[in-house]
């Protein structure tokens, strides 16, 4: 089969799904994954493909067909390269898997909801709602893999789906000072959360990269929006996020400019 390409964001979660199947898989020189700067305007060719979306990953098939949205193109690389399944073949446990991807759009927007907020009298109710979405991952877990780590015997697809958002919530650790409480409430998912981001497949990210590069989501522009005073994304390719500083933990209260994020190009 020639080689299908990937259309990403750097630091994508999305993207991650992906790779981390194919990782799973063994299978990770089969699809090329192509980044996307999302600082600039999607050029013309990409938005030929895509029929004007803009949203990413999107796939590219041998013969130029575009799949979109992450759990489909998951689907898709779970379907074509059926040699290794990472999905359960029971068809019950199968069931189980599906029901708990189905939790996560939720609890993904709640993370996305509580690192975007600039409202400081609005913390602690976002606090308590991110507590519960881990509190319904934690009652799943018990009612369906009480020995664990994972959902059943090893990491698998429910696992590929929620970890790049267990590891993109580091940013909540690092600009809220958000962490688990030593709860039996969570003490499940606390297992399965530290199993899941410490796997080998799982290693395509780190917190330092995430928290870099994700600092404008912090301040309340997403998708590389331009912050009032601001030149330069977050997310630009340049300087590499490496040769940054870590940006401030206070998010309400600082506003670094360009030049003490690391964000200026050096002349």
């Amino acid at each position: 089969m020639t080689q299908l390409t990937i259309y990403h964001i750097p630091v994508c979660p999305f993207s991650q799904r992906l790779e981390i199947l194919l990782s799973l898989k063994g299978l990770q020189d089969k699809v090329k994954f192509q980044m996307i700067d999302i600082t600039k305007p999607r050029p013309a060719w990409l938005l030929e493909k895509t029929r004007g979306t803009t949203s990413l990953p999107v796939l590219e098939t041998a013969n130029g067909e575009i799949i979109k949205e992450s759990l489909v193109i998951l689907q898709y690389l779970e379907d074509i390269f059926p040699e290794k399944l990472i999905a359960q073949s029971n068809p019950y446990k199968r069931a189980v898997e599906n029901m708990m991807v189905r939790m996560e759009g939720d609890f993904v927007s709640q993370g996305y909801m509580y690192v975007l907020n600039q409202n400081q009298g609005r913390r602690e109710a976002l606090k308590e709602g991110m507590l519960k979405q881990y509190a319904r991952l934690n009652d799943f877990l018990l009612e369906h893999s009480k020995s664990g780590p994972f959902l059943f015997d090893q990491f698998g697809w429910a696992e590929a789906v929620f970890t790049p958002f267990f590891m993109r919530f580091w940013f909540l650790e690092y600009f809220e000072d958000f962490e688990l409480p030593m709860d039996h409430k969570y003490a499940r998912v606390q297992e399965w959360i530290n199993a899941c981001t410490t796997h080998s497949a799982a290693q395509q990210v780190s917190k330092e990269e995430i928290v870099k590069l994700y600092y404008d989501y912090a301040k309340g522009a997403g998708n590389a929006a331009l912050l009032p005073g601001r030149s330069v994304s977050s997310f630009t390719f340049e300087p590499h996020w490496r040769t940054r500083p870590w940006p401030p933990k206070d998010k309400y209260n600082q506003n670094p400019t360009d030049e003490e994020l690391g964000l200026k190009l050096k002349v």
